[in-house]
């Protein structure tokens, strides 16, 4: 696809969506030769080979799979002037072992910094429900215990009743205290029902357990 623009310059569309101004048609430039470019990115060197007649952003896309940086994220300066996308390589005067500067864009910086800030508030999140939960299964196993004993017509100190179902509702208190978004949230509800669900099944218990008589067992010492 191409159309001609003011100044009498040809513009065409290449593959990646890209709006250029359209090269001749001139054999010799389509057998363009490649150049190896020397890219600076801080601390990292790449070389990357490339076609001559190839433009900044057809480079950028080459260097993301090297840099792991999207083309939008990244800077590209050629004797300090940062280069455009739609600008060529050989009419800025690139040329074999030519040395480039890769930067990052800032606001790509600065997205970077809120994602990882966002993903490290996200594993300290799942870190405490998950130690949470372990506090939360101990004590359902202390229901389950106390369920079973009632159940088998034992009656049960009504303190063993009151005090676990405190300890629950601590561990409620805590559990709501703990800032949630995302796939956290749903964990955080799973341990608030898990935890809901004991202290109905300990108040159910403690009626019945009130209802129980407590049972002596004496023996008979017979006289030989």
């Amino acid at each position: 696809m191409s159309s001609r623009g003011g100044g009498g310059f040809r513009w065409e569309m290449r593959p990646g969506g890209m709006l250029v101004q359209m090269r001749s048609a001139d054999p010799e430039a389509a057998s363009s030769p490649h150049v190896r470019v020397r890219v600076t990115c801080g601390s990292s060197r790449y070389e990357v080979s490339v076609p001559a007649q190839a433009t900044f952003g057809e480079l950028k896309k080459l260097l993301a799979t090297e840099t792991g940086l999207q083309p939008a994220e990244q800077r590209l300066l050629h004797r300090g002037k940062e280069r455009g996308n739609s600008e060529f390589l050989d009419a800025c005067g690139v040329k074999d072992r030519s040395k480039l500067v890769l930067t990052e864009d800032p606001s790509s910086l600065e997205r970077r910094y809120i994602a990882m800030r966002r993903n490290a508030k996200i594993q300290s999140t799942r870190r405490a429900i998950f130690t949470m939960s372990i506090e939360v299964n101990k004590l359902a196993d202390q229901v389950a215990a106390i369920e079973k004993s009632i159940s088998d017509g034992n009656k049960v100190p009504e303190i063993q009743i009151t005090t676990l179902i405190e300890l629950l509702m601590r561990q409620a208190v805590k559990l709501d205290s703990i800032p949630t978004e995302g796939d956290t949230s749903l964990q955080k509800n799973v341990q608030a029902k898990k935890i809901q669900n004991c202290v109905e099944t300990l108040d159910v218990l403690k009626i019945t357990n009130s209802r129980l008589q407590i049972v002596v067992v004496t023996s008979k010492w017979e006289s030989f």
